[in-house]
């Protein structure tokens, strides 16, 4: 029998994480003789919710055992919950569906629908009900809907792995102690099987995140293979409490999938919107920069904020006339900004030519002539020659800006946003299968 277990909105901003408390069923699981079908997945879901604590991950256990089990591992599964979740703590409403069998297609259509949309609690109790899970929560509801749709996201297309380390209890909030020059040489040894560990343009760590959360590190890769590699290059001078493999969506732009032209901007939800730069780019204090997009159906400002790092140089080089697909997340109104696209990455089809106009030459000297005032022509200072009908020149400028695919700095990438060294490595086919090499310590 199979059983697949969505848990969701353990953390808070002051700690906790749920991929530990999966790390932990991880343990106990196996200790009491469950089978594990595929890695556990963490599933990224929309990324532009406004109240998710960090990147608004769910986690999905998927597991096989003999009916006379399942009471066992439901036991187990929400003994963990209550003690390591953050209950109580303000914007923590952890939450656990479990469904028995495979997801059917209105668990997976919910699923696809959280990548992208915002979805109430009510849709999400209305399937559980419809599909015959069990669910349980602590708090509010909220934290069904990832839940659910983690259990649904079963990742049959692109994914990638992530090998995530946890601290000792007693470090938790100390400095991560990890020699950043192993990450460099892991980077640079295994890239592009593994992505997004150190970002050499801003000399920082990226496996490293830096709150309280028991999380020492995190290694993205193509395979469990080679996040395994890359976790044994890597010198930590701190004792390292456990460590998962888990199969995820990080770095396949899974919320910018099944976005149609069709559908309207709304807040909160990621777009892709094909248009025409229509005004010429503004940088404002604090080095954001933004422009105009005309589109099919009207405009909408588009921005690159200043932890975007060179790329906001791309968006600020752009034209009036210049053809683009801006990816994204639209940022609700507020008082001091309109609807906004908040760039993840742009597409540039074409550029338009760029003109400089200039004064004609004077014929004598081969200096640049003055106006003479409106409608009397130009006049050269030097030689005094006027030439009524002359008119200014113009002078076609090489743009430097080429057609192509761009995206920030590394240390802006979203979770789900796929780098650049990612395309051409999609995964078109995935089938639940059992993990296949060592892949979690305890």
């Amino acid at each position: 029998m199979q059983l697949h277990i969505g848990i969701d909105d353990t953390d808070s901003r002051r700690g906790g994480c749920t991929t530990y408390i999966a790390a932990r069923l991880v343990e106990k699981l196996t200790k009491i003789g469950t089978s594990f079908i595929d890695y556990p997945n963490i599933i990224r879901l929309n990324p532009n919710i406004p109240y998710k604590t960090r990147g608004n991950a769910a986690v999905a256990l998927r597991v096989e055992s003999d009916a006379t089990a399942r009471d066992i591992i439901v036991e187990t599964v929400l003994e963990e919950v209550e003690e390591n979740s953050h209950i109580g703590t303000e914007g923590t409403d952890p939450a656990v569906v479990i469904l028995k069998g495979r997801p059917k297609s209105a668990v997976r259509g919910f699923a696809r629908r959280a990548l992208s949309d915002v979805i109430p609690e009510r849709v999400a109790i209305r399937v559980i009900r419809s599909c015959g899970a069990s669910a349980a929560t602590y708090g509010s509801m909220l934290g069904l809907v990832g839940a659910l749709g983690a259990v649904g996201q079963t990742l049959n297309g692109d994914h990638t792995f992530e090998l995530v380390a946890y601290r000792q209890r007693q470090n938790c909030g100390t400095p991560r102690r990890v020699d950043e020059d192993s990450v460099k040489h892991m980077d640079r040894s295994t890239t592009p099987r593994t992505f997004n560990s150190y970002d050499f343009e801003n000399r920082r760590m990226l496996v490293t995140p830096h709150g309280p959360d028991p999380v020492l590190l995190g290694i993205r890769g193509e395979t469990a293979q080679v996040v395994l590699e890359a976790f044994r290059l890597i010198k930590i001078g701190e004792p390292i409490e456990r460590w998962v493999i888990f199969r995820t969506n990080h770095g396949t732009d899974a919320h910018l999938h099944n976005l149609h032209a069709t559908e309207r901007i709304m807040p909160n939800r990621p777009i892709v919107l094909e248009g025409i730069v229509g005004d010429k780019p503004k940088r404002i204090a604090g080095g954001h920069v933004f422009f105009t997009l005309n589109h099919n159906k009207g405009s909408i400002q588009c921005a690159a904020f200043e932890p975007t790092g060179r790329f906001r140089e791309i968006v600020a080089s752009l034209l009036p006339g210049d053809e683009i697909t801006a990816f994204g997340g639209v940022r609700k109104h507020n008082e001091h900004l309109p609807l906004t696209i908040n760039l993840e990455k742009i597409w540039i089809h074409r550029v338009v030519d760029q003109l400089r106009f200039e004064n004609p030459i004077c014929p004598r000297c081969g200096k640049h002539m003055k106006s003479a005032g409106r409608g009397q022509g130009f006049r050269c200072d030097r030689c005094s020659i006027a030439v009524r009908e002359a008119q200014k020149q113009t002078t076609k400028v090489e743009r430097t800006l080429r057609p192509g695919l761009y995206v920030p700095t590394p240390k802006a990438n979203r979770h789900l946003t796929k780098p650049l060294c990612r395309y051409g490595q999609e995964k078109k086919v995935m089938d639940l299968r059992p993990p296949s090499t060592m892949w979690h310590e305890p």
